[in-house]
C-alpha cells in the first residue's frame, strides 16, 4: 500500500470516527433525555414497551454502523488485536486463560469490577452473562447461574469454600467482600468434578490474593472510597502487598461500608397503600472487615497463612423487619511446592477454617434465632509430569462441617456434615486439539444431632469430558459433557418451621435421594480482530431435581398461608412451602459480540441471555431469571474514561404454580474516571457514576422480595480510587 493510499485511510477512518462519536451522541444522549422525560407521563407498562422498543431500534441502528467503521479500520488492528490473557485460579491447570477452556468460563477484574461493584457479591455479578442475584435486599444476594442457585452454587474463596450460610437460605450473607477482590471468576455449568457435589450449577471463585505466593520489589496496593446518594453509602477499603528480608511476603487489607434505608422511585409494596413511599425501611447496612496474611517465598514455591474477620449488621427488607448480626472469624492455609517428588511437577495444598455465627434478631429487638457454623474444607493437588502427551491432576479434597441453629425459633436441628472426595482430571493436546477428561467419586453424610431425624449417607460420582477445537487462528469451538450428582443439603432434608426472614413455612424431605445431573455446554467463540464474540448454548437434565413447592391444599389456586406455630391462617404472614423432588429441564443460551471502534480507546459490547427451567411433572421452575439484553460503550482519552450501558430484562410470565409474573425494566448507568496520574502502575483516579438515570422501579423475578423490595432508584455514585 502506498503512502497516498494511507493518508486516505486514515483520514476517512478519522472521518468515520468522528461521524460516529456525533451519531452515537445523537442516539444515545438526547434521546435518553427525551426518553426519561416521556416516560415519566407514561403508564408503567407502556414505558416499558416505548424504552424496549427504543433499545433494540439502537442496536438495529448501531450494528451496521459499526461494521462499516470495523472494516475501515482492521487494517490498523489487524491479527494483534487480541484480548489480553486472564489466567483462571479455579481450574486445575496452570496459566490457563478464560479463552483457552472447554467450559464457559469469565472473568470480572479491574475497571469492569470496579464500575459492578455493590454491597453483595449476587448483585456486583447480576449483570454477567447468565448470572443473576437473589437479591434479599442490598445486603444478602447470591450468585443464581442459569437458573440454578443455593447449594448448587459453590462462591469459594481463593479456591477455598467460603464456609458461611448463604447457601442455607437467601437472607444470609456471603461473606466474600469484593471490595478487596483483585477479580472474580465464574464457571458456567457444573464444576463437581473439581469442588465437590455443591458445585452442580456452577462456581464463582473471588481472589483475593491474601496469601501471597510471590516476593515483590516494592509494596503496592489500593485504596478506595465512595458514596452513593440512593443508599446513602459510605465506603472505604484498602489492599497492600510487600516483601520483606527477600524471602518473605506480607498483605493486609479491609473495608468498612455503612448505608441508609435505600431509595426508591415509588413504594416498596405496591399493594399496600400505607407502604412506606420513595424508600425501603430496614434496608441499612453497618459493615467491616480486615484480613492480614504473610507467607515465605523460596525459589520451589511458598507457604503462608491469613487471619481475616468479618462483622456485618443488616437489616431485612421484609414486613417482619428482621435483623441479621453477622460475625466470622476465617482462618487459611496455602502452598505450592514444585517437583515434590519424581514424576510430579508441582504439589498445591489449601485449607481454610472459619468460626461463623449470626444473630436472627425480631424487629421487637429479640433473638429469635442464634446460628453457628464451624467449618473446615482442605484440598490437595499434584500435577503429574506428562505421561505420553497427557498431563494430569490428582486431587483430594475433604469437608466438614458443624452447624447448628438454637433458639425459640429454630427450623434446623444441630447438624454435623462431611464429605470426602477423591478426583482425577488429565488433558492431551494435539495442533488444534485438547481433550480433556476427569472423574470423582465422593462420600457425603449428613447427621443430626437429635432423635427426630434420620442420619443419611450418599456415595456419589461424576464425570466429565470436554473438548477444544481450535479450528481457526483466532477461533475456538469448545464442547464439555458432564454427568454428576448432588447430595440433598441440610435445610432440604431437615428444615421445619417459620422463617421470617423469608416469610415462609417450610419443611424437608429426611427420605429426598440425590440429585444426578446430566450436562451438555456448547460454546463458539473468536478472540481477534476487530470484531469479537461468543456464544454459549448448554442444556441440563436434573433426574430428582429438588425445589420448595408452595402448597394449595385447598386447590383454589390460593397458597396456603398460616401462623408462626403452623397453624393455618388466611390472613397467616407465612406462606407455605415443602421442599419436592421431580425431574427438572434447564436450556439456553448466552451471546455476546464485542466491536473494537478505536484501537486502545472506543468499544462497543452486545449481549444476551436466556435460560428456560421446566418440571417433568408440569409447569415452570420456581424464580428463573427473564430474558435479557444488554449495550454497554467504553470510551477512552487520555486521562479520561467513559462508559454508558444499557440493561433491559424483559418481563417474566413464564412463572411456576402459585407464582406471580414480575414486570421487566430497563437500567441505564453512566460511569465517567479521570485520572490524575496517568501511568501503568499507579495513581489516582476520580470516579462518577449516575445509576438507574432513568429511576425506573426494578423488582427482580428470582427474589423472595421482589414485593416488598425494588431495586434502588436514581443515584449519584462518587468515589476516588488509589493504586501504589
Amino acid at each position: 500500500m502506498n503512502d497516498s493510499s494511507c493518508n486516505v485511510s486514515a483520514v476517512l477512518s478519522h472521518h468515520l470516527g468522528g461521524v460516529l462519536k456525533e451519531f452515537l451522541n445523537k442516539l444515545l444522549i438526547l434521546p435518553a433525555g427525551y426518553v426519561m422525560a416521556v416516560s415519566w407521563d407514561r403508564p408503567s407498562q407502556g414505558r416499558e414497551r416505548f424504552v424496549q422498543s427504543y433499545l433494540r431500534f439502537t442496536i438495529i441502528l448501531l450494528v451496521p454502523v459499526v461494521f462499516s467503521v470495523a472494516s475501515v479500520q482492521a487494517q490498523d488492528i489487524g491479527k494483534d488485536s487480541v484480548l489480553p490473557p486472564v489466567v483462571v485460579t479455579a481450574t486445575p491447570f496452570e496459566n490457563r486463560s478464560e479463552l483457552d477452556t472447554a467450559q464457559p468460563v469469565s472473568v470480572l477484574r479491574g475497571e469492569d469490577l470496579r464500575r459492578k461493584r455493590e454491597a453483595s457479591l449476587g448483585d456486583t455479578l447480576s449483570r454477567e452473562l447468565g448470572v443473576a442475584s437473589s437479591s434479599f435486599g442490598p445486603a444478602a444476594g447470591r450468585p443464581i447461574i442459569r437458573g440454578l442457585d443455593g447449594p448448587r452454587i459453590r462462591v469459594l474463596e481463593n479456591g477455598i469454600g467460603t464456609l458461611d450460610l448463604s447457601a442455607i437460605s437467601p437472607d444470609h450473607a456471603v461473606t466474600a467482600e469484593s471490595l478487596n477482590a483483585s477479580q472474580i471468576e465464574i464457571l458456567r455449568g457444573p464444576a463437581t468434578l473439581l469442588y465437590g457435589s455443591g458445585a452442580s450449577g456452577g462456581i464463582v471463585n473471588v481472589v483475593s490474593g491474601r496469601i501471597p505466593n510471590q516476593l515483590f520489589k516494592s509494596p503496592k496496593g489500593d485504596i478506595e472510597i465512595r458514596g452513593n446518594t440512593a443508599t446513602e453509602e459510605r465506603t472505604g477499603a484498602f489492599n497492600a502487598t510487600g516483601s520483606i528480608g527477600g524471602r518473605a511476603s506480607w498483605s493486609v487489607g479491609g473495608f468498612k461500608r455503612k448505608t441508609g434505608d435505600y431509595h426508591i422511585p415509588g413504594r416498596a409494596d405496591e399493594s399496600n397503600p400505607s407502604s412506606k413511599k420513595g424508600i425501603v425501611e430496614n434496608s441499612a447496612i453497618d459493615s467491616d472487615g480486615i484480613s492480614a496474611g504473610g507467607s515465605l517465598v523460596g525459589e520451589r514455591g511458598f507457604i503462608g497463612g491469613s487471619i481475616s474477620r468479618l462483622e456485618s449488621k443488616y437489616g431485612i427488607p421484609s414486613p417482619e423487619g428482621s435483623k441479621i448480626d453477622l460475625k466470622q472469624t476465617r482462618y487459611d492455609l496455602s502452598g505450592e511446592l514444585d517437583k515434590p517428588i519424581i514424576g510430579f511437577d508441582k504439589l498445591k495444598i489449601r485449607t481454610g477454617y472459619n468460626d461463623y455465627k449470626h444473630n436472627e434478631i425480631e424487629g421487637t429487638g429479640e433473638i429469635a434465632t442464634r446460628f453457628k457454623n464451624h467449618g473446615l474444607e482442605s484440598r490437595a493437588e499434584l500435577l503429574h509430569a506428562p505421561i505420553k502427551n497427557w498431563q494430569g491432576v490428582f486431587g483430594v479434597q475433604f469437608q466438614d462441617r458443624n452447624f447448628s441453629a438454637l433458639g425459640e425459633e429454630a427450623v434446623i436441628p444441630v447438624t454435623k456434615s462431611r464429605s470426602t472426595g477423591i478426583f482425577l482430571v488429565e488433558e492431551r493436546n494435539w495442533d488444534r486439539w485438547r481433550l480433556e477428561l476427569g472423574g470423582r467419586i465422593e462420600r457425603a453424610t449428613q447427621d443430626p444431632q437429635n432423635n427426630a431425624n434420620p442420619s443419611r449417607a450418599f456415595n456419589l460420582y461424576n464425570v466429565s469430558a470436554g473438548t477444544l477445537w481450535k479450528f481457526m487462528e483466532g477461533y475456538g469451538l469448545g464442547l464439555s459433557a458432564t454427568r454428576g450428582q448432588r447430595a440433598p443439603s441440610t435445610e432440604e432434608l431437615y428444615i421445619k418451621g417459620a422463617h421470617r426472614g423469608t416469610a415462609t413455612f417450610q419443611t424437608g424431605d429426611d427420605t429426598l435421594g440425590g440429585e444426578t445431573t446430566s450436562n451438555i455446554d456448547l460454546t463458539l467463540r473468536k478472540n481477534t480482530g476487530p470484531i469479537k464474540w461468543k456464544i454459549n448454548v448448554f442444556h441440563n437434565w436434573i433426574d430428582n431435581y429438588i425445589f420448595v413447592r408452595s402448597a394449595d391444599t385447598n386447590g383454589d389456586g390460593v397458597a396456603d398461608r398460616v401462623d408462626d406455630t403452623g397453624t393455618p391462617d388466611p390472613s397467616g404472614e407465612f406462606l407455605v412451602q415443602n421442599f419436592a423432588q421431580t425431574g427438572a429441564r434447564f436450556f439456553g443460551a448466552e451471546a455476546e459480540v464485542i466491536f473494537t471502534l478505536k484501537p486502545d480507546a472506543t468499544e462497543l459490547r452486545l449481549f444476551t441471555d436466556y435460560v428456560r427451567g421446566k418440571l417433568d411433572m408440569g409447569g415452570n421452575v420456581p424464580r428463573i431469571t427473564p430474558q435479557r439484553f444488554g449495550l454497554e460503550l467504553n470510551h477512552k482519552v487520555g486521562s479520561w474514561t467513559a462508559n454508558v450501558n444499557a440493561f433491559h430484562v424483559m418481563r417474566q410470565n413464564r412463572v411456576a404454580e402459585l407464582e406471580t409474573s414480575t414486570p421487566g425494566y430497563t437500567l441505564v448507568n453512566v460511569d465517567v474516571s479521570y485520572r490524575i496520574k496517568e501511568t501503568k502502575s499507579n495513581g489516582i483516579k476520580i470516579f462518577l457514576q449516575g445509576k438507574n438515570l432513568l429511576n425506573e422501579e426494578m423488582r427482580v423475578h428470582t427474589s423472595f422480595l421482589k414485593n416488598f423490595a425494588p431495586l434502588p432508584g436514581i443515584a449519584a455514585v462518587i468515589g476516588l480510587r488509589g493504586e501504589f
